[in-house]
């Protein structure tokens, strides 16, 4: 015999837990801390231990109850498990509206259905099934006709109830998931243990889902949103506004992101939204699942042989794709170092078209075994170029030919010679003062990160090597407006006007001097960190070895490129003759400055300025930038397509900006 006080109280504590529980879970919602409802937990287990004939099917001491299985058993399912249609571009929507509109005009005058925009999870799929309000099964989809009872580990999940606000019977469907956090930290301990880590979320959350040791689940933190009504025992709403508000009220977790549109424009306009909002997202967002609202449409409707006709799945651009090698060409840099690019057949991949891939390196051709005629995945993530990834050998016709590294090379000038650079898995021109090379770094120091002079670029670089009026950076300075009228497409405003741009350049900051002037490794935010440490020209020309490798963030091998660069006869020849022309100033942040003592992180693509402009009004607030992300960085800026750095800064809770924040703070 239970005494009736100790019933009361364990019901009173248990429908509280609950309640809790879904507030939390299932609404974001913190009523009470998570320490005075473990508080009430303890309670509740005191009272099941020492009366264990209490416990409930929907106590919360039940989410892991049980020893492990030996396997799983089979679950037919009551309602078909449809896939849907995949729809890739507005061509597709159309068609699918034009589809809709055609099946319902024999039935319906005029028909106007609208449209539920809801976001398409990247997770596992889940089906629920509940008798008299309580979880009798959850199953995977499986086939569709039969899935696997993986009841023991759905009750592991706090977003899925045990019990229903109501009594009644129902199946619902939606998509178990996984956090990028979660992931990360699953992926890390997998690692550790010598274990490979999951791919990607999906076979994380279906690897937890299919345990069958439930605890094991349990430590994963899984997450579900219920997004279908398969089945009531009460009326059906009649819109899907309507559903996903019933099964709200039911108590389950619904995605708050959907919109009803009522044309194409509106399905359009919500799918490019969150093309770049899908990735600021704890979960994984692969696309937008558009559904014909109204239930009375959506009955006429029906399925075909393989899903229904009231819905398909919009899909975001891939970031991962597969195209064919066509051929592998050696770029020649502006130093001579020689970059393998693979010429692809042209392929869209995250919206854009791509034909050329880096290769990187001999090591990286060697290590991918890439062929011409492969069929090779092609990947663009985040802030990272078109990279191949992998290489399908499988697909191999027999065909294919590999790539012979040439012992000379055109671009390189004179008799094309190449040579290993020593420690490294680059090559470069032994001639590193051919033609080619010249118009190459002429181009590259007039660019905008370095002396910033318009009006010369990769034609009237090439004119002016190529008539001998330009062969190293100080003749620039040299030039009249009379030179460049002998040449071929010079008049005189155009004369004039690439002199005075050329006289603006004489003043230029000691960041921008130094990247323009090509020392091996030396990118812009090198160039930065060498003009805050050194100052002047002379401090850093005099300054040890020593003394350049201790700057954070300049490694040894860049550090030594610079030091011997200032010590190269030929280099000193030139700068001497160079410097005459130039008024070099130091390009210090002001005192005060708004970002002093920040370290910003950039990913992805921004909308409205490019990477490097970014980093320079990092740089001009007193601020820092890299290309790393650690404790220590003060913020991330995530911009369209943002790649792993995203998931390492909420990992460190380190703040994340959006693009529209990061120009705010701008001002």
């Amino acid at each position: 015999m239970i005494p009736r006080s100790v019933f009361e109280r364990y019901r009173k504590l248990k429908d509280s837990i609950n309640r809790y529980r879904r507030l939390y879970h299932v609404h974001d919602k913190e009523e009470i801390s998570q320490e005075a409802l473990d508080s009430l937990k303890r309670e509740l287990s005191d009272i099941e231990r020492a009366y264990p004939e209490i416990v409930a099917k929907d106590s919360p001491t039940q989410r892991i109850a049980g020893q492990p299985l030996p396997g799983f058993k089979k679950v037919q399912h009551t309602i078909p498990q449809w896939s849907l249609n995949d729809a890739f571009t507005e061509d597709d929507v159309r068609e699918f509206d034009v589809r809709v509109r055609r099946f319902l005009s024999p039935m319906f005058k005029n028909p106007q259905p609208s449209y539920m925009n809801e976001l398409k999870i990247d997770g596992l799929k889940v089906v629920l099934t509940y008798k008299n309000g309580m979880l009798e099964t959850a199953a995977t989809r499986g086939d569709g006709v039969v899935g696997e009872d993986v009841t023991h580990n759905v009750r592991t999940i706090e977003s899925v109830p045990l019990a229903l606000s109501r009594a009644i019977d129902c199946v619902v469907e939606g998509e178990i998931w996984l956090g990028r956090a979660e992931l990360l930290r699953i992926n890390i301990e997998r690692s550790k243990a010598g274990e490979q880590p999951f791919a990607n979320p999906r076979n994380a959350a279906a690897g937890s889902i299919r345990q069958l040791d439930p605890k094991v689940a349990a430590s994963r933190k899984l997450d579900t949103f219920i997004y279908e009504l398969a089945n009531t025992s009460e009326k059906f709403p009649d819109d899907q506004i309507g559903e996903l508000n019933y099964l709200r009220e039911l108590g389950f977790k619904v995605n708050p992101h959907f919109k009803v549109a009522t044309d194409i424009k509106g399905i359009i306009a919500f799918w490019n939204e969150w093309k770049e909002k899908g990735r600021r997202q704890d979960y994984w967002v692969d696309g937008v699942v558009v559904k014909v609202s109204e239930r009375e449409y959506e009955e006429k409707l029906g399925y075909t042989g393989k899903g229904p006709r009231f819905a398909i799945a919009l899909k975001f651009p891939a970031e991962q794709v597969t195209t064919t090698v066509e051929d592998i060409v050696l770029q020649v840099g502006r130093t001579g170092v020689l970059t393998p690019v693979a010429h692809l057949k042209p392929v869209s991949v995250a919206g854009t078209v791509v034909s050329r891939a880096t290769l990187h390196n001999e090591d990286e051709i060697h290590r991918l075994d890439v062929r011409l005629g492969d069929t090779v995945v092609l990947q663009k993530a985040g802030d990272v170029i078109p990279d191949i990834v992998k290489v399908l050998a499988d697909l191999r016709t027999g065909k294919e030919k590999k790539y012979v590294w040439p012992k000379k090379v055109a671009g390189c000038g004179g008799d094309g010679s190449i040579e290993r650079i020593a420690g490294t898995s680059a090559w470069r021109c032994v001639n590193r003062d051919s033609t080619e090379l010249a118009k190459r770094r002429l181009r590259h120091f007039a660019s905008r990160g370095a002396f910033n002079i318009e009006g010369l670029g990769k034609e009237i670089s090439s004119l002016l090597v190529d008539s001998g009026l330009v062969s190293t950076f100080d003749d620039l300075f040299t030039l009249t407006e009379g030179d460049l009228l002998s040449l071929e497409g010079f008049a005189e405003i155009s004369a004039k006007k690439l002199i005075a741009n050329i006289k603006r350049a004489r003043r230029v900051e000691f960041s921008r001097f130094l990247y323009g002037i090509s020392i091996d490794h030396v990118g812009e935010e090198t160039a930065r960190l060498l003009s805050l440490n050194f100052k002047t020209l002379s401090k850093l020309r005099s300054a040890p070895l020593e003394r350049i490798v201790a700057i954070k963030g300049i490694g040894e091998v860049v550090a030594m490129s610079a030091y011997e660069w200032f010590r190269r006869k030929e280099k000193i020849a030139i700068l001497e003759r160079l410097i005459q022309y130039l008024t070099v100033i130091p390009d210090e942040a002001p005192q005060g400055a708004a970002f002093s003592g920040k370290t910003f992180v950039l990913t992805g693509t921004l909308a409205g300025m490019s990477r490097g402009d970014a980093e320079k009004r990092i740089l001009a607030l007193g601020g820092k930038t890299s290309s790393s992300v650690s404790k220590k960085t003060s913020y991330v800026v995530a911009g369209e397509s943002a790649g792993s750095k995203l998931d390492v800064a909420r990992e460190l809770g380190v703040q994340v900006l959006s693009e529209v924040e990061f120009v705010r703070m701008l001002g």
